[in-house]
Formats: C-alpha cells, sequence, structure tokens
C-alpha cells in the first residue's frame, strides 16, 4: 500500500532549517520513529541472538540516535522482567509492552514498568488472538473497554494501545482511557485478510488526530515510508524486522546507523517538499 503513495514535490521555497525533532510524551526525540517491541528472537526470526542480548542493544543503540525502543513480552516470565530490567538500567529510556495476560499476570508486569520509570507502557491487545499465547501457561485473552479502563485508572504512565485497525477500533480505545493508539495488524500474523495499516491509518488520523497519540506499524522501512505515514495522519512510526537485521550485523551501532539513515532520508523528503518541520506534513505532500 504504501508503494502505491507518492510524494509531491515542492521545490520553490525557501532554505529554512529543517527539523526532525518530536517528542514521545515529552520526552524530545530526533525523529518520530521507534523500534516495535519483539521477543522470541531466536524463534521467530531465527537470529543467533538472546532476548536480552538483543534488548540491551536495541535500547542503547536507539539512545545513541536519540530515539526510543519498546521492549517486548512473552509466555516466561523472564521475557518481560529481562527486558523491563534493561529499560531500568537505562533510567526509564524505553516501552515496555505486555501482552493481554490474564489479571493478575498484566497487574505485576504494569507495576514492574512503573517501578522501572519508564516513559510509557503498551500493550499489544491484537496479541490475543496468537494461539500459541492462548494456550500458554500463562494464557492471553480478549479485553472489553472495561477492563482496559480498570487497566488505565490504576496505571500512572501514558498507556499505549497496539492493534486498533479502525474507526470504531480507536474510540473503544479512548474510551478505555489510552492515551496513544498504534494503527498495526501484528504483522498480518493473527488473522489472514486483513487490511495495510496504510490502508485504514488516514481514516482513523482524520477522526482521532490531537486527541490521541496515533503511532502505526507495517512494512515502513525507508525515511521516505516515513514520510508517507506522517502525511496520512500519523504522529511517528514503530519499525521491527530491520532492528533485527542492524543488531545482527553491527549490534547498538548498527541501530544507530540505520536510525541516521532514516532521519537523513526523512529529512532530504522533506527538504524536497517544501516542509521545514513534522507539523506542516499533511496530505498535500502525496498523491495517492
Amino acid at each position: 500500500m504504501l508503494k502505491e503513495i507518492f510524494i509531491t514535490m515542492d521545490t520553490i521555497t525557501g532554505n529554512e532549517e529543517i527539523s526532525t525533532n518530536a517528542d514521545f510524551f515529552g520526552h524530545p526525540v530526533s525523529l518520530p520513529v521507534y523500534a516495535a517491541p519483539i521477543s522470541g528472537i531466536k524463534q521467530n526470526y531465527g537470529a543467533d541472538l538472546d532476548d536480552l542480548t538483543y534488548t540491551e542493544e536495541l535500547v542503547a543503540g536507539c539512545l545513541e540516535a536519540g530515539t526510543l525502543a519498546f521492549t517486548g513480552d512473552g509466555m516466561h516470565d523472564e521475557m518481560f522482567t529481562g527486558p523491563t530490567g534493561i529499560v531500568k538500567k537505562h533510567n526509564g529510556y524505553g516501552i515496555p509492552t505486555v501482552k493481554p495476560w490474564e489479571k493478575e499476570a498484566m497487574q505485576w508486569r504494569l507495576q514492574m514498568a512503573q517501578e522501572a520509570n519508564a516513559l510509557a507502557i503498551a500493550s499489544d491487545i491484537d496479541a490475543s488472538g496468537l494461539t500459541n499465547l492462548r494456550k500458554s501457561v500463562t494464557p492471553v485473552g480478549f479485553k472489553t473497554v472495561e477492563d482496559l479502563k480498570e487497566i488505565t485508572s490504576n496505571c500512572s504512565l501514558p498507556f499505549i494501545l497496539k492493534g486498533i485497525m479502525s474507526v470504531k477500533g480507536a474510540l473503544k480505545a479512548l474510551e478505555a482511557g489510552a492515551d496513544g493508539i498504534i494503527v498495526s495488524n501484528h504483522g498480518g500474523r493473527v488473522l489472514d485478510g486483513t487490511p495495510a495499516t496504510a490502508c485504514v491509518l488516514e481514516e482513523i488520523a482524520d477522526q482521532f488526530k490531537g486527541q490521541v497519540k496515533i503511532i502505526v506499524d507495517g512494512g515502513i522501512r525507508s525515511g521516505l515510508d516515513v514520510f508517507k505515514a506522517l502525511a496520512l495522519g500519523a504522529d511517528a512510526v514503530i519499525i521491527a524486522r530491520p532492528f533485527v537485521n542492524m543488531i545482527y550485523g553491527g549490534k547498538d551501532e548498527g541501530v544507530e546507523s540505520y536510525v541516521q539513515q532514516l532521519g537523513q532520508e526523512l529529512e532530504n523528503t522533506m527538504m524536497m517538499t517544501g516542509v521545514s518541520s513534522l507539523r506542516e506534513i499533511s496530505k498535500k505532500n502525496i498523491y495517492k
């Protein structure tokens, strides 16, 4: 879908300094690009890495590049405690992500994330459809708006819901008290036949831009893709697989290099479309 969106050039413009600076709930970042939460690196990606090593390199590399990483969770407790401990080690500069576990399992994870002074907490609610997690020792389950209200009301940090794919879903997230949403279909792994995130992002942003922080994932690989997502209404993006490749090949330096590349590509696209700040990027800069 992103390939079907084109950029509208505008090079009759001034020579203003280009800024890709953004903020994450008040925390300044060099660009609105974050690393997505990933767990089970060996099982899911075939990389010869353990989750702790991966998370340490990811969080450190993102911070060195001036941005942030979401960290993962899994069916074994250490798949959450380890990454969240790394966020705490880095003064809370990260976003622990909690699966939609049964109540008690979610509560202690949320408490641990808060004690780590994390900048925010996320929950990938669409993971409720993953068969292996529904059958795990601590099973995931679907959450109602009321269930989520109870969670957000007891959370002192900004709370982000990942897995929103419709205006209806976004409205439920707001009713539940979410501070942010991530437009995501979990890489298309939880339900066949779902649309690409770029297909639904614009409609969601048209309804809720400014009411909630809107983040999107799905096939974003370059600074050009980041620009397209922002033009469709996103406030920021998250990226997954390329960070695995960067860490496997270059550790934290690979992460830093990739983020810097994304920033340079985004800056160049902004320059060639006549915008100097992120807030200026809009639908007028793209052609569909």
